[in-house]
């Protein structure tokens, strides 16, 4: 039956919360915004080693518990530089169903490292079939299919409806690796506090249409018109072209379909700009606090060595006043023993004894009165003594004050790397511990992950120029020496090179492999194996001091670690 003019409201992106914003400001112009930060969570999947030119194979589709009625096959038949791909996809619902910002379905490949490549856009026809013929230049990885806002998303969400599973013939299979890949959180498209105004979706327009306005919408939610301003203003541009084309009486719908998709490109282009400089910017003010706290440490030390200059300066002054004491008691001594030799002369004598015994009286005057500024001098100089011995306790306070600055400096510093990686505070200094995951398995080759909490460290580590770093690579008991060895070695060595690619200077690290001679944990169970492989960066330096104090035994687990 045919329906004509048919127009349904509804409001895409937006949760039932932001809904009841939008209807409280329709009295306003003002356009609430807030910062776009894409949240992740990891997913683990099946992938297979594809033979090079062995011909087809087979593999299936399953539903997840989002979708348990869908199901579906593909070929893949590998090509001369390349794997085709026919899949046949059943049993798909509207993706509307999982939340009005999902307009379409994604087919996936996800490499063994977690790398997701965009092979197609899965349209849903009305018997809930669909086809898709694609290729991919990867040899070996996994395919799902996601529920997104748009075609041409770059970075799957987590609405995961299908995932390949291996048939018993399917070529390849021998080979198997798992991929863990990470995905856009469910809810991650709808900003939190920005109002959209409502969307007309004619029945008569393309989908490719309202994919359009759900990308420049998210594009502005992300904060591309602050950050991408050239790219979102050329996809708003172009969006306006497509209403015009949407709104004639005739619609070309190829030429609409053709605008709306190239509107969605540069919407996503826009986007992904407007999140790498805003984490750009962030990382920066982090980097610019971090540098302010090293001055301001920095002021507060040299204000500690001027304090004991003061004091050295003041002790050497009432040493020298104390010998000059001395000096004078010594000349007043040396007085009287004359006098006294004057008055044996005088009696010797008798023809000037009177004036000999008034010579006499004079001089033992003289010698009294000397006595007498000897002793004032000595009470001088107890007087000068006691102003040093408080000169002294103050600069002794300055010194702890800045102990205890050291102190803090430390305390935040293990907070920091908390916030990242697992960090314990020990007497050689706080012990960052890189778990075996972030790594591939018997291999020390660095996973995405392990790459970008690397550098974080690093970026925290650069505000401090004083700082050491030890990389300590450590395994499990499995396998043999020599081979344990190598591989600890080869781990510590990967860790220290990629933070030399991050400006840390090289003459700062220093890495070794321990093998399996410093175990945490028993090798007799698998997650003691586990917590015993791992590469640890011990970070000390006078700046930190030598220790906080008692270790604390609760560990901090990063946001990140404690979802996976």
């Amino acid at each position: 039956m045919k329906i004509s003019a048919v127009f349904l409201a509804v409001l895409v992106g937006l949760s039932a919360a932001t809904v009841a914003q939008a209807q409280s400001a329709t009295s306003t112009d003002t356009i609430q915004t807030s910062t776009y930060r894409e949240s992740v969570v990891s997913r683990t999947t099946r992938a297979v080693m594809y033979e090079h030119r062995s011909g087809s194979t087979k593999i299936n589709f399953r539903g997840t518990d989002l979708m348990p009625a869908a199901n579906g096959v593909a070929k893949v038949e590998s090509k001369r530089g390349t794997m085709k791909i026919d899949a046949e996809f059943g049993g798909l619902d509207k993706p509307t169903a999982f939340g009005n910002e999902y307009l379409t379905y994604v087919l996936w490949a996800i490499s063994p490292e977690g790398h997701a490549v965009n092979l197609g856009e899965v349209l849903v026809g009305s018997n809930h079939r669909s086809k898709l013929d694609v290729t991919t230049d990867l040899q070996a990885f996994a395919m799902i299919v996601t529920a997104e806002p748009y075609y041409a998303v770059r970075r799957p969400s987590n609405v995961v409806i299908l995932e390949n599973e291996i048939r018993p013939d399917t070529v390849g299979t021998s080979e198997a690796v798992d991929a863990k890949y990470e995905l856009i959180d469910r809810g991650g498209y709808i900003p939190t506090g920005y109002q959209f105004d409502p969307v007309v979706l004619n029945s008569k327009l393309p989908l490719e249409f309202f994919e359009a306005r759900n990308a420049v919408r998210i594009a502005k939610s992300a904060g591309a018109e602050q950050y991408a301003t050239t790219s979102y203003d050329n996809a708003v541009s172009e969006m306006k072209q497509a209403d015009s084309l949407g709104t004639m009486k005739h619609v070309d719908k190829k030429a609409l379909i053709a605008a709306s998709r190239e509107v969605v490109q540069t919407a996503d282009d826009a986007r992904e700009i407007s999140v790498k400089r805003i984490d750009a910017d962030r990382i920066a003010a982090e980097r610019n606090a971090a540098a302010a706290q090293v001055a301001d440490a920095d002021a507060k030390s040299q204000q500690a060595r001027l304090g004991e200059m003061n004091a050295e300066a003041a002790t050497a002054d009432a040493d020298r006043r104390r010998h000059d004491a001395d000096q004078a008691n010594a000349a007043a001594q040396q007085q009287a023993l004359n006098a006294q030799a004057e008055s044996d002369r005088s009696r010797a004598a008798a023809a000037n004894a009177n004036q000999a015994t008034a010579d006499a009286n004079q001089a033992t005057a003289d010698a009294n009165q000397s006595a007498a500024n000897a002793q004032q001098g000595q009470r001088d100089a107890e007087a000068n003594s006691a102003v040093d011995k408080a000169s002294a306790a103050m600069a002794a306070q300055q010194l702890q004050q800045a102990v205890l600055d050291r102190e803090a400096l430390r305390a935040k510093l293990l907070q920091q790397f908390n916030a990242i990686l697992i960090t314990r505070d020990t007497a050689r200094g706080l012990v960052v511990n890189m778990s075996d995951v972030l790594f591939d398995t018997g291999k020390y080759t660095l996973r995405p992950m392990a790459r970008e909490k690397l550098a974080k460290i690093s970026g925290i580590v650069l505000a401090y120029p004083d700082l050491k770093l030890a990389i300590e690579g450590n395994t499990d008991s499995v396998g043999s020496d020599e081979m344990n060895q190598t591989l600890s070695e080869k781990r510590a060595s990967a860790v220290m090179e990629y933070l030399a690619q991050q400006n840390i200077p090289a003459a700062s690290m220093t890495s070794r492999g321990l093998g399996k001679n410093q175990p945490i944990a028993s090798n007799d169970t698998a997650d003691g194996r586990q917590q015993n492989r791992r590469v640890e960066i011990v970070v000390s330096g006078d700046v930190i001091g030598t220790t906080i104090g008692p270790v604390s035994q609760i560990v901090i687990l990063p946001t990140e670690d404690r979802r996976q």
